[in-house]
């Protein structure tokens, strides 16, 4: 793969080489490979489908996550979550130690991994929000629940420059990904002023199915605003709004 420089940046094939844009500019990189046909049929290349198949199942569970909280995501993800999650899913797979190779799954896995999974590295929530917060998934009840003291804005949110405003929000998931398909429920506060004043205490509470026996998962995040002639305008469209999964329950 080569950097290209210059005036006139090329897209497309010429000869060998194929001329691309990506997020880190544009590149170049000589065709070749090994035959499609062959990799799906060869012996030898038995570890390269079974790893390309978990790859592709470690794709389609990162994507029922991701459209579960597709409310949340909308204000609060960066342009490379998508791969930073399917490769998060892969750990997950990975520990599967039931199945066989090529067959490992997410259900089987260890859904736990994804705790702490930041979906925007421009504005983590662990870099954003100081302010202790007491997060519970109850399965009996199916209660996924977010609760924070009162706490003063301006000490416990490192919010970017320009904020005057801002908000808390959380979901709660329930995703079946063998059958891909979901229950999730989201909260979130009034818009509340970025300054000295104590909020009062915050409680959430997002209800999905009572007794399932599904992987649960806990977002939190927070919605940086800034206020223009009494209007509250979204900071810099949500670049640096951040969102995390706080709570997971694999079963």
């Amino acid at each position: 793969m080569a950097r290209q420089k210059g005036i006139i940046k090329l897209k497309g094939t010429i000869g060998d080489i194929t001329f691309y844009k990506t997020q880190d500019g544009h590149l170049a990189r000589e065709k070749g490979g090994i035959d499609a046909s062959r990799i799906a049929s060869d012996p030898a290349f038995q570890r390269t489908r079974e790893n390309g198949s978990e790859f592709g199942r470690a794709g389609k569970a990162g994507k029922i996550l991701r459209t579960s909280l597709r409310a949340l995501l909308l204000n609060s993800a960066d342009g490379r979550m998508v791969s930073r999650l399917t490769q998060a899913m892969v750990k997950v797979i990975q520990a599967d130690v039931t199945s066989v190779r090529g067959l490992r799954n997410v259900i089987d896995g260890e859904a736990e991994l994804l705790a702490g999974f930041e979906f925007n590295i421009r504005g983590k929530l662990g870099t954003s929000l100081f302010a202790p917060f007491v997060g519970a998934i109850d399965r009996a009840t199916g209660a996924i629940t977010v609760d924070l003291d009162p706490f003063v804005p301006a000490n416990m949110i490192a919010a970017p420059s320009g904020t005057t405003h801002f908000k808390i929000i959380s979901a709660g998931a329930e995703i079946d990904f063998e059958a891909e398909t979901f229950v999730e429920a989201h909260s979130e506060t009034a818009i509340l002023p970025w300054d000295s004043v104590p909020t009062v205490a915050i409680s959430q509470t997002n209800q999905v199915t009572p007794a399932s026996t599904k992987p649960l998962f806990l977002a939190l995040g927070v919605e940086f605003y800034q206020e223009v002639n009494g209007q509250m305008y979204p900071l810099k469209n949500g670049a640096y709004n951040p969102l995390a999964l706080v709570q997971v329950s694999g079963l």
